[in-house]
């Protein structure tokens, strides 16, 4: 059983071994036969070149492409970056003080302005406490001001004066105080804006920290994202950018960057970017999604070409140039070094030159040295 084992495990590899052996060679014989066309090609190009014009032309049968003239010109490129609507003006109303809510004067969904009266708490033993503490003082004002008189006319002792004015001063103070608690029971809206949530209800109590109501104002908003480090060198304040939002494929708008963060987060290796906007109609809302397409790189005049056409091998990027070779048109394979690419164009920057012919139709078909005919 053992032996039976082995056997199978020595078949095995050797079955493996002879069908890698056999893509190698098939690989191998291929290459050969397309040095042999190159070769045979080149050779065909050379007695043909030798004979009278026209005669013996294998014009029928070159491959036929479309080219075009490169021509220098202007090259901008963008990218794409996802953030999300914030407003610029938001505010969760929260009391000062403790107490019961007995009042609010406001509705989901309604409007405010700043200032406008929003809620109340119970008021009640400090309203009574601040009506005594008003009785008190009529009547040290009374005392207070007998006693002046008669300081005045040098009647009644330093101290009688002083404790009659000090304590017409404390009383003062209290009211102060007293007023300043109530002051801090009653809510008022700290911004224009539009109530989007009230959280407690009338009866419920309330205490400092605790958030009543939130307050939003739509009028202004800003586009937050957060971008890669790499794009720190090319964003600045104030470029314009386009801002479009999936909920609404049809609105476009145009903005400038407001505020470039300074700091890089440690776990993404992000920074901030914000855009302010105006939201006249109201349509835009906090938190809706948002895409800012943003210019990263210009150029007055670059060499141009489809991207598609651009190709590959061990040696680098490449395309095809149709060149003249006696009376007939090859493809010549190019090497080039390529740039940026946006928009289905690539930026050529070495390899080519202005008014060469890329092949761009039918250059899948071509290769070194193809006899071609240009069409269209």
């Amino acid at each position: 059983m053992k032996k039976l084992i082995v056997l199978l495990f020595i078949s095995g590899i050797l079955v493996s071994c002879n069908s890698v052996s056999e893509e190698e060679a098939i690989k191998n014989e291929i290459e050969d036969y397309q040095a042999q066309i190159i070769q045979l090609t080149k050779k065909v190009k050379e007695l043909e070149a030798k004979l009278p014009e026209g005669a013996g032309s294998t014009a029928g049968n070159a491959t036929k492409v479309r080219v075009m003239t490169l021509k220098k010109q202007p090259f901008s490129k963008y990218f794409m970056a996802t953030g999300e609507l914030e407003a610029i003006n938001e505010a969760y109303v929260s009391p000062e003080a403790s107490g019961q809510i007995t009042r609010i004067d406001v509705v989901e969904g309604q409007k405010v302005k700043k200032g406008q009266f929003l809620a109340k708490l119970n008021t009640a033993v400090i309203e009574k406490n601040i009506t005594e503490l008003k009785t008190q003082i009529e009547l040290a004002k009374t005392f207070y001001d007998k006693q002046t008189e008669l300081w005045e006319q040098g009647i009644g002792s330093e101290r009688q004066f002083l404790e009659t004015k000090n304590n017409y001063e404390n009383l003062q103070n209290k009211l102060a105080s007293l007023q300043e608690q109530y002051n801090m029971s009653i809510l008022y809206s700290p911004i224009d804006g539009i109530v989007e949530d009230i959280m407690l209800k009338q009866g419920e109590l309330a205490s400092p920290g605790m958030q009543l109501m939130q307050i939003v104002d739509l009028d202004n908003l800003y586009v937050t994202a957060m971008l890669s480090e790499a794009y720190i060198p090319v964003l600045k304040k104030g470029e314009l950018v386009t801002i479009t939002f999936p909920s609404f494929p049809d609105m476009e708008i145009k903005g400038a960057i407001s505020r470039v963060g300074n700091v890089v987060n440690k776990q993404n290796r992000t920074f901030r970017v914000e855009v302010e906007i105006e939201n006249k109609d109201g349509l835009l809302k906090p938190n809706l999604l948002a895409n800012i397409l943003i210019n990263d790189y210009n150029s007055e005049a670059s060499l141009l070409v489809p991207s598609m056409v651009v190709r590959e091998d061990l040696v680098g990027s490449y395309l095809y140039i149709a060149e003249k070779n006696g009376s007939d048109l090859i493809a010549t394979k190019k090497y080039i070094q390529v740039g940026r690419a946006y928009n289905g164009s690539t930026e050529v920057l070495s390899g080519i030159s202005e008014n060469d012919q890329v092949i761009t139709d039918g250059y899948s078909t071509v290769s070194d040295g193809t006899s071609i005919e240009i069409v269209g």
